[in-house]
């Protein structure tokens, strides 16, 4: 049994200077971090409990002057899901975040601790295997010769190939959100797309956070795309099962022209994946099944499978097309993801 230190932050500054000391890490809901160390693959010295910081909005979801709105860190994900502001003015989101887990743990969860959830590789997960190189750097990656079926297909490297599990990351990617955090140096903005890292030689490394920062709030800009939106997840099962393939879609229709399109996938890298290929190649163009079955096939030629995971190019193709027929209302969804 490992001792482990406790503090309860009173506000943002406390929590930042707690964790300024070496083997700290934050909690809030615990969903992620409270498995880790119970399987012995997070070690903390010491926990900084961010659960009763209140201020700043850290628990809120309030309107901005642009138009947009700010999400603060510790809104639990149910209550994100069903805030009134989330479900008028961003429904891509809500789905997103409805899709992930259990409503137990949704429940639980907070948006700052779904950010911040380590990619999802049971060789990473179970410590009786050594090689895993996000748990111990140089150790190598069991799963690149081993069984990869839930691996990733962009941007992995030899060093890892396991994938973000976030379904709520894969609709801020499609909404250009930005994260707020505060850390010893001051406060700063950190777009989606930079928030989470590829794995390179530095796998053990999921987010560009720096050392003792806090997610203080998302930030959504106001946005032409949110109306015309959803969420597809393809999974083993219907419930409590992460993504074997995700894709997050929000368009803006000019009569039958799509005038501008965002699409990120989930399941297929470290972190979600915008389709700039497809997105470019749809753009100003009719929305008609030719060219989104071309655009989605163009997406995924750079695609770089491994021997148990070839389907899901196949997989992912086929989810665009079907993803953003269902944001243009040409297509129907059933309760369970599947056409209605």
């Amino acid at each position: 049994m490992e001792a482990i230190a406790y503090e309860r932050a009173t506000d943002i500054a406390a929590a930042v200077h707690a964790a300024r000391e070496p083997g700290v890490a934050f909690i809030g809901g615990g969903t992620n971090l409270l498995d880790l160390m119970k399987g012995g693959v997070e070690r903390p010295s010491k926990l900084v409990d961010i659960t009763h910081l209140h201020d700043d909005g850290l628990d809120t979801v309030r309107a901005l002057p642009d138009g947009g709105i700010r999400i603060g860190s510790l809104m639990r994900n149910s209550d994100a899901a069903n805030h009134p502001l989330v479900r008028e003015r961003y429904p891509l989101l809500t789905q997103a975040l409805l899709a992930g887990a259990s409503a137990q743990l949704r429940n639980m969860a907070t948006v700052g601790g779904n950010l911040m959830q380590r990619t999802r590789c049971p060789y990473f997960y179970d410590t009786a295997f050594a090689g895993c190189n996000k748990r111990t750097p140089g150790s190598g990656c069991s799963a690149v010769h081993g069984y990869h079926r839930t691996h990733a297909i962009f941007g992995a490297s030899e060093a890892c190939i396991a994938v973000n599990p976030s379904d709520m990351s894969v609709a801020l990617a499609a909404l250009d959100a930005t994260v707020q955090v505060a850390g010893p140096g001051g406060t700063r903005g950190i777009p989606i797309g930079e928030f989470h890292r590829l794995p390179g030689d530095r796998p053990d490394l999921d987010t560009t956070l720096q050392s003792a920062e806090l997610i203080t709030a998302v930030d959504l800009p106001p946005s032409t795309l949110s109306s015309l939106s959803t969420y597809l997840k393809i999974r083993d099962r219907a419930s409590y099962a992460f993504a074997l393939v995700s894709v997050a879609v929000a368009l803006h229709m000019q009569g039958d022209n799509i005038e501008a399109i965002h699409i990120a996938l989930g399941g297929v890298a470290h972190k979600p994946w915008r389709a700039t290929i497809a997105e470019g190649l749809l753009t100003g163009q009719p929305l008609d099944n030719k060219t989104l079955q071309d655009a989605a096939a163009a997406q995924m030629r750079d695609a770089h499978p491994l021997r148990d995971n070839r389907y899901k190019v196949t997989l992912a193709e086929r989810a665009i097309v079907r993803a953003v027929n269902v944001a243009a209302g040409r297509e129907r969804l059933g309760v369970t993801g599947e056409p209605a």
